[in-house]
């Protein structure tokens, strides 16, 4: 019944432009997750055919393509994470400004800690690089890239040990408000609830399952056949891909 009154009254001011705020937060939200999922699965699966290749001639060009995944990734994934922060950061303003309370936090630091954990497990991918290229017999591009893994494997244990430090002062702040009386309260308003989607979890449940048994492969916890390495990966990127929320 309440629900039914707060939807047949007016919206507040600016409700709109909310909704369509937390809409372009979503829409940045779903692309960092799908960046990080195809770029795991990418990686993997380039690095899993690497090891699978019989000769130097043809472990060379999966070196070369797994080399150009990961350093595609770092950007991409670097951009859309910008990007959903930039987005976020106007929705909670907005939030402030219509209902004057804090917003809603409670699921934010557990979309951290995963994407934090999705950015370590690509950068150990990242770092196998140089064995791969001498398992090609290249062995000038190994020695140059194993200096090149040493400063990103540096750099990335500081940001790292950064992140930890400012995730548990936020998760603490949000444990200690948690209490208190808050949360906008404008989704009643939202001319767009109810009307999106469902499956979005149960795509991503298939996409990162799909990238875990990647990842099982490449660390050479079970060695499936070629198929099905391929079927993972077509998986991995179709789930992805359609996933909306």
């Amino acid at each position: 019944m309440t629900f039914m009154l707060l939807t047949e009254m007016a919206p507040p001011p600016g409700a709109e432009v909310l909704a369509g705020l937390r809409a372009r937060a979503r829409a940045a939200r779903r692309a960092v997750f799908v960046t990080l999922s195809s770029s795991i699965a990418l990686l993997a699966t380039a690095q899993i055919l690497a090891d699978r290749a019989p000769t130097r001639e043809q472990t060379s060009p999966l070196a070369v393509l797994s080399l150009a995944a990961f350093a595609g990734a770092l950007p991409a994934l670097a951009l859309t994470q910008l990007l959903w922060g930039a987005r976020a950061r106007a929705v909670r303003r907005r939030e402030r400004e219509l209902f004057a309370v804090p917003p809603s936090a409670r699921r934010r630091p557990l979309s951290r800690l995963a994407l934090a954990c999705g950015w370590a497990v690509l950068l150990l991918l990242g770092c196998t690089a140089p064995g791969q290229f001498r398992a090609a017999a290249l062995y000038a591009v190994a020695d140059a890239l194993s200096w090149g893994v040493e400063a990103v494997m540096l750099l990335g244990l500081a940001a790292g040990v950064s992140f930890l430090l400012w995730w548990a002062r936020d998760t603490l702040g949000i444990v200690a408000r948690a209490g208190r009386p808050g949360g906008s309260p404008g989704d009643p308003w939202d001319p767009g609830r109810g009307t999106r989607p469902r499956g979005g979890a149960a795509l991503w449940t298939g996409a990162a399952m799909a990238v875990a048994a990647l990842l099982g492969a490449r660390a050479h916890l079970w060695e499936p056949p070629m198929p099905i390495v391929y079927a993972l990966l077509t998986a991995a990127l179709v789930c992805g891909v359609v996933t909306d929320e």
